[in-house]
Order: structure tokens, then C-alpha cells, then sequence
């Protein structure tokens, strides 16, 4: 029996990737044990998700530090003496530091709700829908120092219908990153992954196939 992986999830509102990644362990798809959820946000409605699971949660209140820098050392405390393996990011909204990345090295996961490395940072919905591209979607990827630029585990692709709002593109996106995320985790838990320089390898018994997609739809060709 596989060994389940100590997490540490850092939350900043909703957690709707969070209830995925409890609804994957409590269903056994997930090999992994939620150690702690921080917020940085008291007002957090991921802090009631924790409550109604029995799930350890805390918040620091990044505005009760005076720099980043003594923020990240009081998340780093906690999640050290947490006893996490890996920590992930969802929806947690604020830059970690440079000595944030030196305490966990290639053991920080972010996702993004855009198609890395198009549209990094914030609003990626609405700029998709105005660039006028095809098709977005979601990467997992492992977080660096920079915005978004990690090595990428696991993307998942959606059309942008020509009819679509940023918020109708988001709401397609997001029910891709349930799925992924909790998948990536597991990778992690397997011991599948294998960083090479830019590129992360998943050992997999399953190739991808060769299937192109066309939006819109090929009609003659």
C-alpha cells in the first residue's frame, strides 16, 4: 500500500481546488493527508471547508507582519513542524519569497487557469477571451521565483467558444482544474516525477494519444 504524502495547503478564498483535493483523499483516489491549511485571508470560506471536514487550519494574517519576508518564515514554521512533504498552492494570493522556494526546493505546486506559458498572472480569463484565442485551460505547475514559470506537470486544454464571457471560460476552466490537480499530487505520491532542467517527466504506463484538436471544426479537411 502506497504511503500517503503529508500536504500543506495554502488558501486565500473560496478553495474550491481544495474541496477537490479533500473529496480525491476521502474517496481514496488520493494518496495524501491534508497536515495544514494556511489563509492568509481570516475571511476565507476555504477556512469552513476545513471546519466541516475536521481538516487543521491557520490563519496569518499577512497584514500583522511588517515584510514579506517575516510572513513567509512564520508559513514556513508552520508548515515545518506541520511535518508536510509537499506544499500546495490554491488560490493562495500572495508572492512568496525568494527564501520561501530555498525552504521547500521543487516541493511547491501552483495552478493556473490559463494555457503556461500564455497569460501568466492575474485576469487570464478575460485576456484569453479578448486575445481572440481557440483554446485555453489549466497547468499545474511546479512554483518558482518568477510569476508562473515553473516547470509544468499536467495542462489541461478548453475551447473559448466565440459566445464565451470571461466568467463562462473560468467556470469550463475550473472544473478542469478539479480534476488535474488532485492528479498532479498523486503523481507526486507515486514518485512518477522526473525533472529535467525546463521539463517535468511523468513516468506513465499510458501514452498520450496523437489526437489534434480543431476550434472551430474542421469541415472539409
Amino acid at each position: 500500500m502506497l504511503q500517503k504524502i503529508g500536504i500543506g495547503v495554502l488558501v486565500s478564498g473560496s478553495g474550491s481546488n481544495l474541496q477537490s483535493i479533500i473529496d480525491h483523499i476521502e474517496n481514496g483516489t488520493l494518496d495524501a493527508e491534508i497536515r495544514v491549511v494556511l489563509s492568509n485571508n481570516p475571511e476565507a470560506y476555504a477556512l469552513e471547508r476545513c471546519r466541516k471536514h475536521r481538516i487543521p487550519a491557520t490563519v496569518v494574517d499577512h497584514r500583522q507582519f511588517s515584510s514579506r519576508e517575516e510572513f513567509d518564515r512564520r508559513v514556513i514554521e508552520i508548515l515545518k513542524t506541520s511535518g508536510v512533504d509537499l506544499v500546495v498552492m490554491a488560490g493562495f494570493m500572495r508572492i512568496l519569497s525568494p527564501e520561501f522556494f530555498r525552504a521547500f526546493p521543487r516541493k511547491i505546486l501552483n495552478i493556473h487557469p490559463a494555457l503556461l506559458p500564455a497569460f501568466p498572472g492575474t485576469h487570464v480569463q478575460q485576456k484569453a477571451v479578448e486575445y481572440g484565442v481557440k483554446f485555453s485551460g489549466c497547468t499545474v505547475h511546479f512554483a518558482d521565483e518568477g510569476v508562473d514559470t515553473g516547470p509544468i506537470i499536467i495542462q489541461a486544454v478548453v475551447p473559448v467558444r466565440e459566445d464565451d464571457t470571461a466568467d463562462d471560460l473560468a467556470a469550463r476552466i475550473l472544473k478542469e482544474e478539479h480534476r488535474i490537480y488532485p492528479q498532479a499530487i498523486q503523481y507526486y505520491a507515486e514518485g512518477r516525477i522526473e525533472i529535467e532542467g525546463r521539463k517535468v517527466r511523468i513516468r506513465c504506463d499510458r501514452r498520450m494519444e496523437d489526437i489534434a484538436l480543431h476550434n472551430p471544426p474542421l469541415t472539409r479537411f
